[in-house]
């Protein structure tokens, strides 16, 4: 049986898909960009400014599905610039503690609305 997830605390949905899905006891969330929730408005600005938001935005998520970043999985980092590594890993590091999920990072043409990271995750169900 699947759920859909749905939280005012994370961005709605710009398209035709759920933030999270809930199938078979696992979270499967949809890539956040650095949208803010409360007015949709896109965040402008550096890559760690980005990722702050987008790890915010997948907070948000979790918190709805009743977990946490220790029960994350699996992470996938999209960005445009694989020279803001460093960057990006030290707020992503910072943001989950001790929680060190398997993760993939690759670098993309293109992303959403001129984002310079999306991120999607899989995690335990709570």
């Amino acid at each position: 049986m699947m759920k859909v997830i749905t939280t005012s605390s994370a961005p709605s949905a710009i398209g035709p898909y759920s933030q999270g899905i809930v199938c078979n006891g696992f979270l499967f969330t949809s890539g956040q960009i650095p949208l803010v929730p409360e007015d949709m408005s896109f965040l402008e600005g550096s890559i760690e400014i980005q990722t702050k938001r987008v790890l915010e935005n997948l907070d948000a998520v979790l918190a709805a599905t009743g977990t946490n970043w220790h029960r994350v999985v699996k992470t996938t980092v999209f960005m445009i610039d694989l020279a803001d590594f460093g960057k990006m890993n030290g707020v992503y590091e910072e943001h989950l503690g001790g929680a060190r999920p398997a993760r993939s990072t690759v670098q993309v043409a293109a992303l959403p609305r001129g984002a310079k990271i999306e991120i999607e995750l899989v995690a335990e169900a709570g």
